[in-house]
């Protein structure tokens, strides 16, 4: 069943929900890709019909590698969805991510291997050759960035986003090459999440929460990062992210 979806809002680690969605309805779409990670919530924020799926499911059950992001884009696609937006918990790099900081990054570098990054994959298909210079729709990055201006939220408003396979993390040695590379941030799921996204026709932002310091980054380069302190991150960031999301929305 198609509707009105003013956004949708895809959930990374630590964001299984969004607390502040009212009148709730649940739809689990079954798409040619197969089924997405969960079922999506849909319902009212700031006067305005939003979209959530948790992408690692909402129990956090799918490893990186193992999402069907075709599945994700598809589903949000068929309840309505033309504009979505991607909550990435992420690792920082560079000297301005760090934890607990919002991010909106502009630019990508895909690491990744072995995922289906296509809709282009199965005998028959149409072969699409889509422009991705510009990974992130710059028109919805221009309203997460004015967002967090209305909602006096510091954001780092530019940045490349190097996306990883997991589900492990980063040597140290690869977080330097990343940096050699002009990663400011790093994470496991912005691709091909941002690729279907432009192949399917959908506006396509990531707003993204720093969770942690990549290895070898921060100020203790033998710092062990553990998912509580990852969690913990992510849960103190969540306020400032729901501020810029309802500014969003109230635009």
């Amino acid at each position: 069943m198609t509707m009105n979806i003013d956004l949708a809002v895809i959930g990374g680690t630590g964001v299984y929900a969004l607390g502040e969605l009212a009148d709730v309805e649940s739809h689990q779409p079954v798409t040619p890709y197969g089924v997405p990670s969960g079922p999506i919530r849909i319902g009212s924020l700031a006067g305005k019909r939003v979209a959530f799926l948790a992408r690692h499911g909402e129990g956090h059950s799918l490893p990186p590698h193992r999402i069907n992001y075709r599945a994700n884009l598809a589903g949000l696609k068929a309840v309505g969805a033309s504009r979505v937006l991607a909550l990435n918990t992420v690792g920082g790099i560079t000297e301005r991510c760090g934890p607990r900081v919002l991010a909106c990054p502009d630019q990508l570098i895909d690491y990744t291997w072995g995922r289906v990054g296509t809709l282009c994959e199965e005998p028959g298909s149409e072969v699409l050759h889509v422009d991705f210079g510009d990974p992130y729709t710059p028109s919805l990055r221009a309203e997460v960035i004015a967002a967090a201006q209305r909602a006096r939220v510091a954001l780092v408003d530019a940045g490349c986003y190097g996306a990883t396979q997991g589900p492990r993390l980063e040597t140290r040695a690869e977080i330097a090459r990343m940096r050699r590379d002009g990663c400011d941030l790093v994470g496991m799921t912005g691709m091909p999440e941002a690729g279907l996204a432009r192949e399917m026709g959908l506006d396509y932002a990531c707003l993204a929460i720093v969770a942690n310091w990549a290895a070898g980054a921060g100020p203790d380069v033998d710092e062990v990062i553990t998912l509580q302190d990852v969690l913990d991150n992510v849960s103190a960031a969540m306020g400032d992210a729901a501020h810029v999301l309802q500014a969003m929305l109230q635009a």
